[in-house]
């Protein structure tokens, strides 16, 4: 989205339920059955947070990737002065080294990793951005390789194996309902699906071979509503509801459950320190812990399957943040 607009709006592996060809084969086994009781009998963890340093400087609405257990990349954001960047910070349990600049500085754009290399997705600077670009963290190496159909901001990035999909997103006048399918090496991306509400900023993760989508704004409010696309058929569906509207919020899995993160409501200075355990068969929604202090706009990276690491982000006193965080499942 463009920069004002970014302004006024402060930002910026488990297991799913199965068809029923699949529910009547574990019905014959027996084995089935087994795995449907011990998921229903999971429990969610209880995430605690701690920190363990800080950025060189505080950064909100990265796109970012994981590189493999421990290891991450940030790309644009918006910095404490509410100004594009053009850092691509490269990250670990310990320390960020910048290991390449943008072209142009941006924001408000969502990254997956696919293969060996790391897709961003749109973005605003002083508009909304069409480029697809590549980095590849082996050679630190940027390059354009493609673009959306549409210029588009604020959309959420997923992936499962080499396909990213595009949720949502923001043209510069509408907000956008389409899920955008993206295959790795390609030019551009195709509509893959759609969600019932334009939607800004929503949370989503991948889990279960489905992505799962969570809260957002639409274009009169936050939402409560969490669905799930499969891709194998192109369907929605909703299948849960949040306790709460939450927009600008981080969601990623954890185990056999994703765990929303953060966030806020319609207010730009109402941020959130709840976390919620979403568990995508059902799209039930627990308690599973809370932040030192509410944030939204931060990016959430899983650490193998161990923990999540949760950076940056905006405060509700106006601050962002600088933090490298870890939440781990409490023991």
């Amino acid at each position: 989205m463009g920069f004002a607009l970014a302004t006024i709006l402060a930002g910026c592996g488990g297991s799913a339920a199965g068809t029923s060809a699949s529910a009547g084969h574990a019905a014959a086994t027996g084995h089935g059955r087994r795995t449907v009781r011990q998921h229903a009998s999971a429990r969610p963890a209880q995430l605690r947070y701690h920190r363990l340093y800080a950025l060189p400087a505080p950064l909100r609405d990265p796109a970012y990737a994981t590189l493999g257990p421990g290891r991450f990349v940030l790309i644009g954001g918006l910095s404490a002065a509410d100004t594009s960047t053009s850092e691509v910070d490269v990250g670990d349990l310990t320390h960020v080294t910048q290991v390449a600049t943008l072209a142009t500085a941006q924001h408000d754009a969502q990254a997956a990793r696919l293969g060996g290399l790391v897709y961003a997705f749109g973005g605003g600077s002083f508009s909304e951005l069409d480029h697809i670009l590549s980095f590849d963290p082996a050679r630190a190496a940027l390059s354009t390789v493609g673009a959306l159909p549409a210029a588009s901001s604020d959309s959420a990035v997923t992936s499962i194996g080499t396909t990213a999909y595009i949720a949502g997103g923001f043209d510069g006048v509408n907000w956008k309902n389409t899920i955008l399918a993206y295959h790795a090496g390609a030019s551009s991306a195709s509509v893959a699906g759609t969600i019932p509400v334009g939607l800004r900023y929503a949370a989503v993760t991948a889990i279960g071979g489905r992505v799962l989508i969570a809260g957002g704004s639409t274009p009169t409010a936050a939402s409560r509503a969490i669905y799930r696309f499969d891709p194998r058929t192109g369907r929605t569906t909703r299948i849960g509801t949040l306790p709460s509207p939450v927009t600008h919020g981080e969601l990623a899995p954890l185990g056999q459950f994703a765990y929303l993160v953060g966030g806020r409501g319609n207010g730009a200075s109402s941020q959130t320190a709840r976390i919620f355990a979403i568990d995508p068969a059902t799209g039930r929604v627990t308690t599973a812990g809370r932040l030192p202090a509410g944030l939204s706009d931060a990016a959430l990276i899983p650490n193998g399957a161990r923990s999540l690491l949760l950076i940056g982000g905006l405060e509700s006193s106006g601050s962002v943040s600088a933090d490298v965080g870890e939440l781990t499942p409490a023991r």
